[in-house]
Parts: structure tokens; C-alpha cells; sequence
């Protein structure tokens, strides 16, 4: 049994925002059509990194007349710098941002650095709305799970190398790529059980990551999301729960797209809430689970 619904609508998070994998996206010679996701979440959360187009593979046009690799460079019309190299003058850093006023990052340009820029992990502030490409962080960092009341989120670093070989300096973060191929951010991973996310943010799964990772977003369930509530998706659901298949626990409505069911230690005694529930592993395989979160394990009935 599937211990959650299966539909990418159901997460907060884009599903074009992928692990990066340099492989993957080499453009071939014998083929230069572009890809897009065909899923669309169902509600788009400002500042969080969702959007409500579909992505493009980076490899793809980025205009009608130029056709750049990973990230267009400097003398490219849709781009205004390299976010690899970070050629802005004195004062400046190159920024993803949306050159044709939606939702989606598109293109690079260089924006204001803050003379007293905010540091990677500290809270920051956006000019506008998340795709303006105008922060308080530091130089190659970018404002992260913004709350669309504030304006306010957290800097994260973006990713290091060159198009052949992109990492994150952090070693417990993984480099993802999405917006046209124009943002590359370092996301680093939580621990659902603990919880050991900021203020207002919750550790919820990504799928579509290398071993199904966690990650931090904005809490946004407000005073719903408790145990048991119906929800659409993982962010509908309080900090340590996971939005299950209502047929995970009888005391879920069997007509709810969803149910909050807590996630559990598989190392601890049994204390799931629901009758006759067990604390199943999350992973299939414990071999997906490491080097973190072996222990995660998830309410559910067997």
C-alpha cells in the first residue's frame, strides 16, 4: 500500500526543480528539442521555489535566435551576466529572475548587492516579488522560501563549479537546477523526525530528489494540518506530520485526497497514533535512505 497519494500536484514544491546531474543535461548533437514537465502544482506559493509553468531543459533555446548550453552567456540577449564566472562591475551580482513579468525564473541580470548584504542561513528581504531577482544576500546566494505576507526568507548559496561540474560547498546540501536553467541552488537536507528546520518551516520529502531527500520549506498550514487532517499536500500538514493516503490510518476521511499522519523513528518503540498502525520504513530500501534519515518511518497501516 502506498503510504502517500501519488500526484505531483499534491507538493508545494515545483516539479521542475531537479537534482542537478551534468550527464543528463549535456545537449546532444542528434537531438536539440526541449523537454518540459507536463505537472503543475496546484497552488503557487510565492517565495517559495514553485512556480506555475512548466520548465524547459537548460540545454533548450533560450531565445529565437541564440541557443546557449546550461546558462547563456554574458553576450547573449536574454542574459546579462554568468552566473558561473560572476562578471557584474563592482557592486553587483548576477541574479536569476523572470524577464517577461510571471512566475518563473527565465533569464540572468546583474542587480544590486546590498551594501551590508545578508550572509548564507541568515534571513533576508526581496525587492518586489521571489522572480525579481533583487535580494539582501550575499554575492552568489539567493533569497530562499520567501513568505509572500513579509517579503522575507532565508539566503541560500548557490551552486559552485561550471556547467561541466556543478557542487555545493556545503557537503550536506545537493545542487538543484530549474527555471529555464538559469537557477542553481543549494538545498540542504532536513530530518523530519526532529524537525531541525527553521522558525515557520517544516522538513517535508522532495520525490523527485536522489533518494526521495527532505527538505526545509515554508510552513503555510496555519491552523489546519493537525493529526488526521484532510490535506492536498505535504505543506498542508503541521511540522513532524506527512500528507498520507486517507486508507494509511481509519481514522482519515476515505473521500480526502490526503491525510496528516506523523512520521515516526524506526528505531523507537511503537507510538503511532492510529489504530492498529505500524511505523513502517519510508524507503523501500535502506540503501536510498543513506547516509541520512535511516531511521525515518511513517505511521501507516500494513
Amino acid at each position: 500500500m502506498s503510504l502517500r497519494p501519488s500526484l505531483c500536484a499534491l507538493l508545494l514544491l515545483a516539479c521542475n526543480l531537479q537534482p542537478y546531474d551534468a550527464a543528463a543535461t549535456t545537449p546532444s548533437t542528434s537531438d536539440t528539442s526541449t523537454t518540459t514537465t507536463s505537472s503543475t502544482p496546484t497552488t503557487a506559493t510565492p517565495g517559495a521555489p514553485t512556480t506555475t509553468s512548466t520548465a524547459s531543459d537548460p540545454t533548450s533555446t533560450t531565445s529565437d535566435a541564440t541557443t546557449c548550453t546550461f546558462i547563456c552567456g554574458p553576450d547573449s540577449p536574454d542574459s546579462g551576466c554568468d552566473l558561473w564566472r560572476e562578471d557584474c562591475p563592482e557592486g553587483q551580482k548576477c541574479m536569476p529572475y523572470a524577464n517577461d513579468g510571471g512566475s518563473a525564473w527565465n533569464a540572468l541580470k546583474c542587480s544590486p548587492l546590498d551594501p551590508t548584504p545578508d550572509m548564507v542561513d541568515e534571513p533576508c528581504t526581496v525587492e518586489g516579488n521571489y522572480v525579481s531577482g533583487v535580494d539582501s544576500c550575499e554575492k552568489h546566494a539567493i533569497c530562499w522560501n520567501i513568505d509572500p505576507q513579509t517579503s522575507m526568507g532565508t539566503c541560500m548559496a548557490m551552486c559552485v563549479g561550471g556547467p561541466d561540474e556543478v557542487y555545493c560547498e556545503d557537503p550536506d546540501a545537493f545542487c538543484t537546477f530549474g527555471g529555464d536553467g538559469v537557477l542553481f541552488v543549494c538545498i540542504p537536507e532536513c530530518d523530519p523526525i526532529v524537525q531541525d528546520c527553521g522558525t515557520g518551516e517544516l522538513c517535508i520529502p522532495f520525490p523527485w530528489l536522489y533518494g526521495d531527500k527532505f527538505i526545509c520549506v515554508p510552513d503555510f498550514s496555519g491552523d489546519e494540518g493537525q493529526l488526521f487532517d484532510p490535506c492536498n499536500s505535504d505543506s498542508d500538514c503541521d511540522p513532524g506530520l506527512y500528507c498520507a493516503d486517507p486508507a494509511a490510518a481509519v481514522e482519515c476521511d476515505p473521500q480526502a485526497v490526503g491525510c496528516c499522519l506523523p512520521f515516526c523513528d524506526l528505531d523507537d518503540p511503537n507510538t503511532c497514533p492510529g489504530a492498529g498502525q505500524q511505523c513502517l520504513p519510508w524507503y523501500d530500501a535502506p540503501a536510498d535512505a543513506a547516509p541520512y534519515n535511516t531511521d525515518v518511518g511513517a505511521c501507516a497501516l500494513p
